[in-house]
């Protein structure tokens, strides 16, 4: 049996089949070509090089297939790295996809129990029917998409993960302030990542699609909301302008891609909590691998700061 991706040690020599989820062509400061990867099982996924970077190697070479690699583990800035000394194909319908891909720790079952009880505590009729065509629009992807390429929730099933997690913060903190309007805000909840569904190129792959690239989940899901108003007959409405708002701004500035700031009570706790969990996941992923009383990697998303595990 193959080794996993999560037992690899500085030092070893590896041959075994992965998953390539990332890749960029490069050139060295000699003009040479190499690759940057991401590989992956289903244990953990592991930064790559391919240096000696073959024509051929180039041709058959795609995200999201498996290759047989043969490899040697190093470290590099404190963390675990592969050198790819060869590669080869493997043929695709021998492939078993699960034993290459991140899943959701929660059931799919339990995950769509949770975002209906979401829904089914809006009591707002026009807000129901925008959002339930929403869901229904994204039907079965909304349970199988990851909520990030890289950063956060970046597995199968972690959009939904990602939603049901701010559903249950969206609901406790709407019971400690009757100011807020759990109606628009659990309504955000669902609503706001949904347009990553069609910014990632497939719920198995780490890489955005064209649509993605060029205009992001923030700008289609307000485009997917506007059309959901006229086809409801509500474009007009009040509650499709606060949702879109919602939409629009839940990133919290301009810096980090939202078009406008926060204006309503909700949208800025909408921020927050987007914020809460995803920062949660980011950090917990960062700490799975460390010991007790040490420190994790760098992480770039959250100002560079490493993170202390404690008892």
């Amino acid at each position: 049996m193959s080794k996993k991706v999560i037992d690899f040690v500085e030092g070893e020599n590896i041959e075994t089949n992965l998953l390539i989820t990332f890749l960029d062509k490069c050139v060295t400061n000699n003009g040479k070509p190499y690759l940057n990867l991401i590989l992956q099982d289903d244990s953990k996924d592991i930064d790559a090089k391919l240096w000696d970077v073959k024509p051929e190697m180039l041709k058959f070479l795609e995200v999201g297939k498996v290759y047989h690699f043969f490899l040697e583990i190093n470290t590099y800035r404190s963390k675990l790295q592969a050198k790819v000394v060869n590669v080869l194909p493997v043929a695709q319908n021998e492939v078993n996809i699960d034993d290459y891909i991140f899943k959701s720790p929660i059931p799919k079952e339990e995950l769509m129990n949770n975002i209906q009880e979401g829904l089914n505590h809006i009591n707002n009729e026009n807000i129901v029917k925008i959002v339930t065509s929403a869901l229904d629009y994204y039907d079965n992807k909304v349970y199988i998409y990851p909520a990030a390429t890289k950063i956060h929730h970046n597995f199968i099933g972690g959009l939904a993960t990602h939603i049901s997690g701010m559903i249950k913060l969206a609901m406790a903190i709407a019971s400690l302030y009757p100011s807020i309007n759990r109606d628009y805000l659990l309504a955000g909840v669902i609503l706001h990542d949904l347009g990553k569904i069609e910014e990632f190129h497939s719920e198995s792959v780490n890489e955005y699609s064209t649509q993605g690239k060029l205009l992001g989940h923030i700008s289609i899901m307000d485009a997917r909301l506007l059309e959901i108003g006229n086809q409801l007959g509500l474009a007009d409405s009040e509650e499709l302008m606060i949702l879109r708002h919602m939409i629009l701004s839940h990133h919290g500035q301009p810096d980090y891609g939202s078009p406008v700031r926060p204006e309503t009570l909700e949208a800025e706790i909408l921020n927050f909590i987007d914020n809460i969990d995803a920062r949660v996941n980011i950090i917990e992923k960062a700490l799975q691998d460390v010991s007790v009383g040490g420190f994790s990697d760098r992480i770039f998303a959250l100002d560079n700061r490493q993170f202390y595990k404690h008892k």
